[in-house]
């Protein structure tokens, strides 16, 4: 489980194609340290499972579904993607509940600041029509694995507020008009939204049928 908190970013240094997925090679000076053999680590918001990790980088295996579903299919050596280890159980959450599970790609708007001069900036993001049932104004969303608080929703649009520091600290400054994002809505309002649905209700003869 990660908690969208961004602990550095890394720089993609290699991609090689192998039989049914793509290996990347993760430049990460001091994440990468921390790392050990199979240990699972954030990459932009994908939970990806860590290979050869040395004190400068690691490496990671891309399925074909990851590829496909996910922003990780328009990276290039060079790329910078944003990294997060693991919250360590009892550690306070900082941001909110992050699985790492990309629920869909969206695409980036704009992301300009939100005053002349001004450090603060607005992001605005499209995101699938699907995942907008689980988007409320002040509720959670991640973006590109970052958690974030969202400001408002209008159809499909989502605008965020974008502090310096999460704009300095992230891939965001790397990001242009057009670019794919990940999304992963909010866990909590996915269970909600289970609770709300109506329970079964059993006919005689499917009761008969299971042995009741």
């Amino acid at each position: 489980m990660f908690t969208g908190l961004i602990q550095q970013t890394g720089t993609i240094a290699a991609l090689n194609a192998r039989d049914r997925a793509t290996r990347i090679r993760v430049t990460a000076p001091g994440l990468a340290s921390q790392l050990k053999e199979g240990d699972s680590v954030a990459v932009s918001g994908v939970c990806l499972t860590a290979l050869s990790p040395n004190r400068d980088a690691f490496e990671a295996d891309l399925a074909q579904e990851t590829i496909a579903h996910t922003s990780l299919s328009h990276i290039a050596p060079g790329t910078i993607v944003n990294l997060e280890l693991p919250t360590p159980a009892g550690t306070p959450l900082g941001g909110h509940v992050v699985q790492g599970h990309v629920d869909g790609t969206g695409k980036l708007i704009s992301l300009d600041p939100t005053a002349p001069g001004s450090g603060d900036r607005w992001l605005k993001i499209e995101i699938p029509e699907a995942l907008t049932r689980y988007v409320v104004e002040k509720g959670s969303i991640s973006v590109e694995g970052i958690s974030l608080t969202v400001a408002g929703i209008r159809d499909v649009q989502v605008t965020i507020a974008i502090i310096p520091h999460t704009y300095e600290s992230t891939n965001l400054h790397a990001l242009k008009p057009g670019d794919p994002v990940n999304i992963e809505a909010d866990v909590l309002a996915r269970y909600a939204e289970k609770q709300r649905q109506p329970a079964r209700r059993w006919t005689v003869e499917e009761l008969v049928r299971r042995g009741f």
